[in-house]
């Protein structure tokens, strides 16, 4: 995984507090994990501990070891996305917003895996980032078992009905 050959030392992951419908949710979370592992990249997420989210954070914590993972939570999710211990270096913040802005400041490229509004709030506000010029990373959806069929649609019909300049995630996308 590399930007234009700069080689991404460090990648945030979008991905649900809770292990979803299907299986595959969670076995691809386990897989982006392993992944990231193999080439030696960081992980920044949400901070949880269940769900997808903790399974990337645990795989990759478990492959990379102390430094490999950082996690950024607001104070008031604690309660409804940990159980345990932390998984790596987890920053407390107050708000949404400075948990976004934070994952953005840490991470090369950002990847969404299945989630609900959160991850789709996460995933739009970077890809609206990049759009405006806030940022420039690569930004991806891993459309596990179709999830994202219908976001991908819409995009593309955003991009003909009110002339966007491209689809937000034609480029590039991991």
């Amino acid at each position: 995984m590399s930007t234009s050959g700069h080689k991404l030392n460090r990648v945030a992951v979008f991905c649900g507090a809770n292990a979803g419908t299907r299986p595959e949710y969670l076995q691809s979370a386990n897989e982006v994990g392993q992944e990231l592992v193999k080439r030696k990249i960081g992980l920044v997420y949400g901070g949880g501990s269940v769900g997808m989210m903790g399974a990337v954070a645990q795989t990759v914590d478990s492959g990379l070891g102390e430094g490999g993972v950082i996690g950024v939570i607001p104070h008031d999710l604690m309660p409804r996305e940990m159980s345990g211990a932390p998984i790596g270096d987890l920053r407390v913040v107050d708000t949404m917003h400075q948990r976004k802005a934070q994952m953005s400041d840490l991470s090369d490229a950002f990847i969404a895996l299945p989630g609900g509004f959160g991850t789709l709030e996460e995933l739009l506000e970077i890809v609206t980032w990049n759009q405006i010029g806030l940022i420039v990373k690569p930004v991806g959806v891993l459309n596990v078992a179709g999830y994202f069929d219908h976001l991908l649609k819409f995009f593309d019909h955003a991009v003909q009905e009110v002339r966007q300049s491209c689809n937000p995630l034609a480029s590039p996308v991991l």
